[in-house]
């Protein structure tokens, strides 16, 4: 795979960093997972792939046993608050080192700099911070979240993958690795330039709900069938509305001009009483083989069976029956094999990945009855 021969230390945390490591992990790092001991069960639910090991990290030699898998692998990822490695002598400057083609790669949410540093928050305080969040919602509505893809996943994670994946590029050419400061504000904000740079387009001059693709359009919304699922409908060109109006069976010349925005609340008063008229596999097999844009709003359970997604393999099954979508994008030489196995527990390769690192046996059983790192290999084995 792309990712083949790189190893990661992942520290574990919460939702962006543990999908950053998820992604690495899919197109061949190995990534392993550095746990705190004591800990029952984990809350990393992006874990496939990976390797767990779980270190005391309050005492110091549980730090010393991080510093030597950090300075003899390719990239650490750490989603602390700043300042927190540097306390543990294992801040980027101690790391660096000892290691010049280590990459760094710090995730939070307000990067490493600035007056919100060191600050608590949550995807939802980094997309309001980015501006993004001001834009989200409904006519007369406040603003609202769309749970938390944008800056934790798409401005956090995934761009903290991309990041990586830059400096693993550039070290080929400089034999230098790097620090990466990756911020979700800025990260959640990069994802969203084309609100900034399509402002002179007129597309979001008007308030928030009321322009072209933020629901304000009844030709980009989504309506309730008869039996109450939902259709997606973006048919915004005037080739592909013709398209809907024809398969919505109604005419031009009953209705108001596409784009009459004043006429919008009555167009989408028209839509909402069609679209409740049949149900959503009726309204699959009138659009389906259209460029009316038109699709089926699937929940997370129909994905896998529908026809489009089952032809290209889309999404698949673990070895527990969880569905989960393929790591996309397809490389057609050097594709992602997602591991399809269980998450690791909680320290379950601690032996083995300390052996690999160069720790003795001896050495390893001290930790053991020191209670600096923790094995759980036979809960594995249950």
């Amino acid at each position: 795979m792309a990712l083949a021969g790189v190893r990661v230390i992942e520290l574990a945390g919460l939702a962006p960093a543990p999908f950053c490591g998820m992604i690495l992990a899919d197109f061949g790092a190995r990534v392993i997972r550095v746990d705190r001991t004591k800990v029952a069960m984990t809350v990393d639910t992006q874990a496939r792939g990976k390797q767990s090991v779980a270190l005391n990290l309050k005492n110091p030699k549980g730090a010393a046993v991080l510093k030597r898998l950090c300075v003899q692998s390719d990239v650490v990822l750490e989603p602390y608050r700043k300042g927190v490695m540097e306390k543990m002598g294992l801040g980027p400057e101690d790391l660096l080192k000892e290691n010049p083609r280590l990459i760094y790669t710090r995730l939070t949410g307000y990067g490493q700099s600035g007056s919100y540093a060191k600050a608590a928050g949550h995807d939802i305080n980094y997309l309001a911070m980015s501006g993004l969040l001001s834009m989200l919602g409904r006519s007369s509505e406040k603003p609202y979240a769309p749970l938390n893809l944008v800056a934790d996943f798409a401005g956090g994670g995934l761009m903290c993958a991309f990041g990586i994946v830059l400096a693993l590029l550039e070290r080929n050419r400089s034999g230098q690795g790097q620090i990466i400061d990756a911020s979700m504000v800025e990260g959640a904000a990069y994802v969203g330039s084309f609100m900034w740079k399509s402002r002179s387009l007129g597309l979001w001059n008007r308030p928030r709900g009321e322009n072209l693709l933020d629901s304000g359009a009844p030709f980009y919304d989504t309506y309730r069938t008869s039996d109450g699922k939902y259709m997606a409908v973006g048919a915004i060109e005037p080739q592909f509305y013709q398209q809907l109006i024809q398969g919505l069976g109604l005419y031009d010349a009953d209705l108001p001009a596409q784009m009459s925005e004043s006429d919008w609340p009555q167009l989408r008063q028209t839509f909402t009483r069609v679209f409740a008229s049949k149900t959503q596999e009726e309204w699959s097999q009138v659009f389906d083989g259209t460029d009316a844009c038109v699709t089926p709003v699937l929940s997370l359970d129909e994905v896998l069976s529908h026809p489009h997604n089952q032809a290209r393999g889309s999404f698949f099954k673990d070895s527990q029956g969880e569905i989960s979508p393929r790591p996309a994008p397809i490389l057609s030489h050097s594709p992602a094999e997602p591991c399809h196995s269980r998450d690791p527990f909680i320290g379950e390769h601690t032996r083995s990945v300390l052996k690999e690192y160069g720790f003795e046996q001896a050495q390893i059983e001290q930790l053991l009855s020191a209670g600096i790192v923790e094995c759980n290999e036979a809960k594995a084995r249950l």
